[in-house]
């Protein structure tokens, strides 16, 4: 069973979302038989990189608030993942356009390395204060979760990658995907939002059930009469 997710990295509810979602699968009798997929969406696609001003500026600049007003809202974000056991530092967040750092993403997926990669940037932004519109920053990141930095540099330029970062966001918009994160099971279940454990985990529950009802065998109806057929062999009767 899949479960596709679509987050930006500088989202701090989907790093929230994140663990919530592990601590489920991590109770889910066949976490063995589910793959994760991340997909690419950006909050801010025309984000400009600009490391000399703390994310409070950039919060109190685009949403109208005030830098204390942005500087509580933090604290209270940084509270919530603490209870997740993550240790969030808006004060060392660099203001960057993260489209580099989402094709690198899509070049560790598809070598096995999405979910790796997904975390360390992760931790990178909210507790590093990475830069993920520095190429040699993100070249570092991915070599750590063991891909090769040759390989890594040419993703982080590729027009390829880029066109499937498009494609993610396009899926999104398809699915009316409003916000992040956004979790999609067996590609028939949303989950909005950085959900409780518990609706993650009834959300795999219900989710689960559909995927076995699907894969199970067919059963016979027995008729009165044989009925007519055609074998592999070309033998109708």
């Amino acid at each position: 069973m899949k479960i596709e997710i679509w987050s930006d990295i500088m989202c701090p509810f989907c790093y929230i979302g994140k663990r919530r979602l592990e601590a489920a699968l991590e109770e889910f009798p066949h976490k063995d038989k589910v793959q994760v997929e991340w997909k690419s969406f950006l909050l801010n696609p025309e984000m400009k990189t600009e490391p000399d001003k703390s994310i409070a500026q950039y919060l109190a600049e685009t949403k109208g608030w005030t830098v204390d007003q942005a500087e509580e809202a933090g604290e209270q974000v940084a509270a919530m993942a603490k209870e997740e056991g993550l240790d969030y530092d808006f004060s060392k967040v660099v203001v960057a356009n993260a489209r580099k750092a989402h094709r690198l993403l899509q070049f560790a997926k598809i070598n096995g390395k999405g979910d790796a990669l997904k975390e360390r940037l992760f931790h990178a932004y909210f507790s590093e204060g990475a830069n993920m519109d520095d190429q040699p920053t993100l070249i570092k990141l991915a070599q750590e979760v063991g891909l090769e930095a040759e390989k890594a540099e040419a993703a982080i330029q590729s027009a390829d990658y880029d066109a499937a970062v498009n494609h993610d966001i396009y899926e999104s918009q398809q699915l009316g995907v409003r916000g992040v994160p956004f979790f999609v099971l067996d590609q028939k279940y949303g989950v909005s939002g950085a959900q409780p454990k518990e609706t993650f985990s009834q959300a795999l529950d219900t989710a689960w059930k559909a995927y076995e009802a699907e894969r199970a065998p067919l059963k016979s109806v027995e008729g009165t009469e044989t009925g007519s057929a055609c074998d592999i062999e070309g033998n109708c009767d």
